[in-house]
């Protein structure tokens, strides 16, 4: 609301510079512009990698996992506005698919692509009980 009423305002007036009205000057530009294509544009990136070890894609300056078991293999990636999506070129298989983050330096790694690292290292499970010994036992020994 407030915006509009500052646009009218701002518009309506004479610049300076151009010695006329922005609006005027709108009317002007939309009489020789093209009308937009029939068809939405395709501005997505894309292109071919391969996956390596530490499956991992950067795109402007984020890491996005990739699916650990297409290590070695060619993928396509295709990055939008909105997602970023990987496909193995040989089978076809989903090597990701992420939000597209827009902060810098973040790692966005999907639940599925950790745990299937993490079983590709051979890392314990979670569940693995560690025993903690009672600090009296320390105590002890120092005295």
């Amino acid at each position: 609301m407030q915006l509009d009423v500052w646009f009218e305002k701002a518009n309506g007036r004479t610049h300076k510079t151009l010695r006329c009205r922005p609006v005027d000057r709108l009317l002007e530009e939309r009489e020789v512009m093209r009308a937009l294509p029939a068809r939405e544009l395709d501005l997505d990136r894309r292109w071919v990698t391969r996956v390596a070890p530490d499956p991992h894609l950067r795109f402007d300056t984020n890491d996005y996992s990739l699916d650990p078991n297409l290590v070695g293999r060619r993928v396509e990636v295709r990055v939008s506005q909105r997602e970023v999506i990987a496909v193995a070129l040989d089978t076809g298989e989903l090597a990701c698919r992420h939000e597209r983050c827009f902060a810098k330096n973040r790692t966005v790694t999907a639940l599925e692509h950790a745990r299937a690292l993490r079983q590709r290292r051979g890392d314990p499970p979670d569940d693995v009980v560690v025993e903690q010994r009672p600090l009296e036992v320390y105590d002890r020994l120092i005295a």
